[in-house]
């Protein structure tokens, strides 16, 4: 008796050679619906699913492998005699090769499929049959993935069957397909009918492997790059690279920070980050200045850093990035002088990320690995108005002032904590950032302004990401000039800041909102 496959697959791609290969192997081909129509039209002999099971596809096909006949060929085990029995009993033939693409939910959902096309669009007949063939893989072959059609059809050719390595890693790479195909399901119909006032108990999450690192924070880690199974457009995992070397596990997360800061400016912005910390932000009426502001923000450590710039890259603006060393530069787009100049950099890696989606790309939850789990939270995109803030002290802040604290409450979101910065109305001026006390961030960030031009420092603020929790803090700000500080507010000791700020004539606002970056 010649070995039976069954191939029903939604993705066509390569089918009609691998079954033409089988066909000259001597293989019986069962297939089903738009399958047996590609195979026939390529004139390759094969059987209709009803023609094996006696029952007709119906329902729209809802109903067709659904069968005893199907997965008593599938899940009988050879080697067991009862099991062969009761296949002889009842007329089961066994089938040896199940070749199953699933119905495309993913590219539906991603093409705005309508709910009633996601439902249709959910396979069950599939992820049966690849289940019952990868449970019984001590003597059935599963392809779920057009990629494997080649080295199945090598070992077929060369030594007459598969072998049961090959069989083994093709079952586990079922069911993590399946698993992955059900957890984008159950994403998709979670975000359909939420519950209650409740959490779901189980969190489903997929990713896909993008690529593999050389390694991870340090060499001695080893890392992998994997991207959400329903991805965000505006993200590195979708980012496009036009020049330069593979991405490190470091840049990924550096630049990844990078994108959530440009992600908060609307006016032609330029951002500056070193080691998940902005070293420069610049925004002005044009990417040129914008870039000259970054720049000026903190010329030291912005060398080796990653840039963000939010508008496409001109001439002028890439001759001036081409002069220092930085590790990548991402933008929505390039001019072609713009290439011509920064791909003379070899080691410069160029990206691509689509802008015109930023504000979809606030909806996906974010998750941190801890040992023994995972920690999920929505992003920290609260919209925040100047009509919204409390002007506790006696002083109040001038109009330039609040631009700047505007500007200044935008970028010390994205400062590690404890994260305190100096700024005026259109870049950056001094960072103090992931300090174990607050005063110490705050004596880095003033430091820093200090070392700026007169004119830099010239209606500059503070900003604080989370309260001052002593009035010491008021203290150091004050000698340093500094006559506007914006910080959430909510300690026990608000007053004692008030009071300390009224006594140096600095005017503070209360937003009411921290922004806590671990």
């Amino acid at each position: 008796m010649s070995k039976r496959a069954l191939i029903s697959v939604s993705d066509k791609k390569g089918i009609i050679a691998f079954a033409q290969q089988l066909q000259s192997l001597g293989w019986e081909i069962i297939s089903t619906g738009g399958t047996k129509a590609t195979l026939d039209q390529a004139e390759i002999p094969n059987i209709s699913i009803d023609t094996v099971t006696g029952f007709p596809e119906m329902m729209d096909g809802r109903v067709k492998t659904l069968h005893p006949l199907i997965h008593g060929g599938l899940l009988g085990r050879r080697d067991l005699p009862a099991h062969r029995a009761a296949m002889e009993a009842h007329h089961i033939q066994p089938i040896d090769l199940v070749v199953v693409n699933l119905y495309p939910f993913k590219a539906t959902l991603l093409a705005g499929g309508t709910q009633e096309e996601m439902i249709e669009k959910i396979d069950i007949g599939g992820p049966s049959m690849l289940r019952s063939a990868a449970k019984n893989h001590a003597a059935v072959t599963v392809v779920c993935d057009p990629a494997d059609y080649e080295k199945v059809l090598n070992e077929l050719t060369t030594q007459g069957d598969t072998s049961l390595q090959l069989r083994q890693q093709l079952a586990a790479k079922v069911f993590r397909h399946t698993a992955s195909y059900d957890a984008l399901i159950a994403q998709y119909l979670t975000e359909q009918y939420p519950l209650d006032n409740e959490k779901p108990e189980k969190l489903t999450l997929t990713y896909d492997l993008k690529q593999g690192m050389r390694y991870g924070e340090n060499p001695q880690q080893e890392a992998d790059f994997y991207e959400n199974g329903l991805p965000t457009d505006y993200s590195i995992a979708r980012s496009q690279q036009l020049h330069g070397k593979a991405l490190s596990y470091n840049n990924v997360r550096d630049a990844d920070a990078a994108l959530q800061i440009a992600r908060d400016f609307e006016a032609p912005t330029v951002v500056a980050l070193k080691h998940m910390n902005p070293c420069g932000i610049g925004t002005a009426e044009n990417l040129e200045q914008a870039w000259d502001y970054a720049f000026e923000a903190d010329p030291v450590s912005i060398f080796g850093g990653i840039v963000v710039l939010n508008r496409p890259v001109d001439h002028q603006t890439a001759q001036k990035m081409s002069k220092i060393f930085l590790e990548i530069i991402i933008a929505p787009s390039y001019s072609s002088e713009a290439l011509e100049i920064l791909t003379k950099k070899k080691n410069l890696r160029l990206l691509t990320v689509d802008f015109s989606k930023k504000e979809q790309s606030k909806a996906e939850a974010l998750v941190t690995g801890v040992l023994g789990g995972l920690l999920s939270q929505n992003q920290d995109v609260i919209e925040e108005e100047v009509s919204q803030w409390t002007f506790p002290t006696q002083l109040k802040p001038t109009d330039q002032q609040l631009l700047a604290l505007q500007f200044a409450w935008k970028a010390v979101k994205f400062v590690k904590s404890n994260g305190i910065i100096v700024t005026n109305a259109h870049q950056t001026l001094g960072v103090g950032p992931g300090q174990t006390n607050r005063v110490g961030a705050v004596k880095i960030a003033l430091e820093a302004a200090a070392q700026k031009a007169p004119a830099l420092q010239e209606n500059s603020v503070l900003a604080s990401d989370a309260f001052f929790p002593f009035a010491d803090n008021i203290d150091e700000i004050a000698k340093a000039g500094i006559k506007a500080i914006v910080q959430p507010g909510g300690s026990v000791r608000d007053q004692e800041v008030i009071e300390a700020c009224d006594k140096y004539g600095i005017a503070m606002v209360f937003t009411g909102v921290r922004h806590f970056r671990h």
